[in-house]
């Protein structure tokens, strides 16, 4: 096997790691949707027993991608897909992360009665897994065009989270004996609106893994950078 069959292997077995870990993290989502909504615990304890793995995927990734810097010295896009390979399963990472945090608000607001307050999470869950598992596919075809449509969907969200922090403050305000579920709902609530955040991150990976330009999606308007030397 030549030197560059050798190296498209390699990006092969490291693209295909960062779809399960990115699988993976789709899942948890699902999962933690579905255990908040319904107050399963058993299911809770599962997402924050998985984050094990999770963490162990990045680190294994991590050191994949040394390995190829390391022996295959690659420079220009190769080295860019590289680094974002590397970027992105941080971000993955990061978003597991969230997902155990919420799990662990699950088991601790086992006793909630206030699940109205849960109204948009089942919108807000069904509009990140779409967009983890799209943003999955645009990593693999290299899709530009695609990453930055996505990161567009992170507006929903946002306007969930405002409205979701609305309500339940002014439930909090209304309602004495809802305060401490309340504050714990507020955080939940935040780390969603953060999925959301990894997700456009990612997306900003993959524009600049395609185009060599850092482009700031989450703001109004782009702000360009692109590296002369890649």
């Amino acid at each position: 096997m030549n030197m560059r069959a050798d190296f498209d292997e390699m990006i092969r077995d490291l693209n295909a790691e960062i779809l399960k870990m990115g699988t993976l993290v789709e899942e948890a989502i699902q999962k933690v949707v579905i255990a908040l909504t319904n107050c399963d615990l058993s299911l809770a304890e599962e997402i924050i027993n998985g984050d094990t793995h999770i963490n162990g995927m990045e680190i294994m990734i991590e050191d994949f991608c040394i390995r190829i810097i390391a022996t295959k010295q690659p420079v220009a896009g190769d080295l860019r897909n590289i680094i974002t390979c590397m970027k992105i399963a941080s971000q993955l990472e990061r978003m597991a992360d969230h997902a155990v945090h919420i799990a662990k608000n699950v088991v601790r607001l086992k006793e909630c009665k206030t699940t109205s307050l849960l109204a948009h999470i089942p919108r807000t869950g069904e509009i990140l897994v779409d967009m983890v598992h799209d943003v999955l596919t645009a990593f693999i075809n290299q899709d530009a065009d695609k990453a930055m449509e996505i990161a567009g969907r992170d507006k929903e969200i946002d306007d969930l989270h405002y409205k979701s922090m609305s309500e339940i403050i002014s439930c909090m305000i209304g309602e004495q004996e809802t305060v401490a579920d309340g504050i714990g709902y507020l955080f939940t609530d935040y780390f969603f609106e953060r999925l959301g955040d990894h997700v456009t991150n990612i997306c900003e990976w993959i524009v600049y893994n395609k185009t060599c330009e850092h482009r700031e999606l989450k703001s109004k308007d782009f702000i360009w950078h692109r590296e002369p030397f890649l």
